[in-house]
């Protein structure tokens, strides 16, 4: 007999006053799992994970539905440097979180937060001299922001489509950090994103939202190769692909 699921949203629906902005969105999460959420900007994907962690925008209310999780969560935000303090140091915020979220000593919480770094492959001179974010890159600064994630020990991780404010050599890195940490963490994932291609890498299920609505979800492979809704055909023939080069047939 299977576990049950650490997360379940049923009929979801959310609304600012009289427009409703999510309708009936419905999806389990089991431990260790990966869902990826895909649309178009202002289908509710990142409402959707607002309302799984309690942090709805000011206005936006749930209107139906249940949200049960078993476990912990936390949220990886779309800019990595609107989600950090710009007047604290970075090493300073990973640590404070571990220190009020672990419960542990305030020596313990440094050497925690320094370990998290260095699994995010953060540079060790922020062991000898912490800094600002606006002293780091943009890839180092989310890198910050998973290392805030982690230390809240979580069960599931919610990712914002947090590699759209990166650049791609960037965005490669941090889809194959969050990857690592998930073998190694063993947290469930939700993922959202506008890129079907980037979600069908590090997920085994999709569900593809429009207009506040899930049109279509299943398995990944399947639903790429077999996609049923005329929505998830456009996001597919949206992936552009890489062109043949001159010369660069095989010989």
């Amino acid at each position: 007999m299977s576990a049950s699921p650490i997360l379940e949203v049923e009929e979801l629906s959310l609304a600012a006053g009289s427009k409703t902005l999510v309708s009936g969105v419905g999806f389990s999460l089991d431990r260790g799992e990966s869902l990826g959420l895909v649309g178009e900007s202002g289908s509710g994907k990142s409402l959707t994970l607002r309302a799984i962690l309690g942090l709805l925008p000011r206005g936006v209310e749930q209107v139906g539905g249940t949200i049960k999780s078993e476990v912990r969560a936390a949220m990886i935000f779309q800019d990595p440097r609107k989600s950090l303090d710009p007047l604290c140091p970075v090493v300073r915020q990973v640590e404070e979180v571990v220190y009020y979220r672990q419960q542990v000593s305030r020596k313990a919480a440094r050497t925690i937060a320094l370990e998290l770094l260095e699994m995010l492959g953060l540079p060790d001179s922020l062991k000898q001299t912490d800094r600002y974010p606006s002293q780091l890159s943009g890839g180092q600064c989310q890198r910050i922001v998973i290392a805030i994630a982690l230390a809240c020990k979580p069960g599931i991780l919610l990712c914002d489509e947090p590699t759209t404010a990166l650049d791609v050599t960037v965005q490669q890195q941090i889809l194959a950090t969050i990857t690592r940490l998930q073998q190694e963490l063993d947290f469930a994932m939700v993922f959202v994103t506008h890129n079907l291609a980037i979600a069908a890498t590090l997920c085994s299920k999709l569900c593809v939202m429009k207009q506040g609505s899930i049109v279509e979800h299943g398995d990944a492979l399947s639903l790429l190769q077999h996609p049923q809704h005329p929505y998830t055909q456009m996001l597919i023939d949206s992936v552009l692909p890489l062109p043949e080069l001159e010369g660069s047939a095989s010989v």
